[in-house]
């Protein structure tokens, strides 16, 4: 009796169950559909900004990007995705400049950390949402970012020349007044010893360490300034001495 009643019990929850599943069928049969049809619908399909599918240069209206090829971006690559070639060149100041030759980037083994675009000094780069990006071969996923040519760099104005001649006469006649200025002061440093009369009295082994110096202006000035610095202080520790003593008589 027992089954016959488990048998039933049984057989209606499985009639409930397929019912309810049945009402479930039922109701995605009227629901609209919202299933993509991608590739058909690829004009009208909407994709997100912030979708991260390949990293970017950014290129203004002129073809110029920002890239100073630093490479913080190479740097800060978990993956080593990014590989940076630069060369330097000359500018037409005569200085050396350094300029990006190829900026190299791996799709295949980027994760799309943004770590790349967060911390580039000069905004150079970006993360498109162009996800088509399937292909049939691997080496097709390593692309170079900077597909237009490097342009050369600007031809001076009249008036950048202008200044810059301006500068470099400027610095030869700094050069000579200084030369001449040096020149003059070792005339004057060659003379003194003979007209200028000893600040403080020498002895014997101050004037021999004078005279090994003949040679060297300079050296005989600080030979003599030391002196000069040595008299004071024993002047001003014998009138020290004095005044203690004086001090002392009056008090008796």
């Amino acid at each position: 009796m027992g089954s016959i009643k488990d048998y039933f019990s049984s057989l209606g929850a499985g009639v409930a169950s397929l019912l309810k599943g049945m009402q479930v069928t039922g109701k995605e049969f009227v629901t609209p559909k919202i299933t993509e049809r991608y590739p058909e619908n690829r004009d009208e399909m909407h994709i997100s900004q912030r979708f991260r599918a390949v990293l970017e240069l950014i290129y203004d209206k002129d073809g110029n990007h920002r890239c100073i090829a630093c490479g913080t971006c190479e740097r800060n690559c978990p993956n080593g995705t990014i590989t940076i070639q630069s060369k330097m060149v000359d500018t037409w100041d005569g200085k050396k400049k350094k300029k990006l030759d190829k900026y190299i980037y791996d799709l295949g083994s980027c994760t799309f950390c943004q770590l790349c675009v967060t911390t580039c000094p000069t905004n150079a780069l970006e993360f498109s949402n162009d996800f088509e990006q399937a292909v049939f071969t691997r080496s097709k996923l390593v692309k170079q970012l900077n597909y237009l040519p490097e342009k050369e760099e600007p031809k001076p104005t009249p008036e950048q020349i202008a200044k810059l001649e301006a500068e470099k006469a400027a610095k030869i006649e700094a050069a000579k007044a200084a030369a001449a200025a040096k020149k003059a002061a070792a005339a004057a440093g060659e003379t003194a010893p003979a007209t200028a009369a000893p600040a403080v009295e020498l002895d014997e082994k101050a004037k021999k360490a004078i005279e090994a110096a003949a040679g060297d202006p300079e050296k005989q000035a600080k030979i003599r300034a030391a002196l000069e610095k040595a008299a004071r202080l024993k002047a001003e520790k014998a009138a020290a001495a004095n005044g203690g003593a004086n001090e002392s008589e009056n008090k008796k």
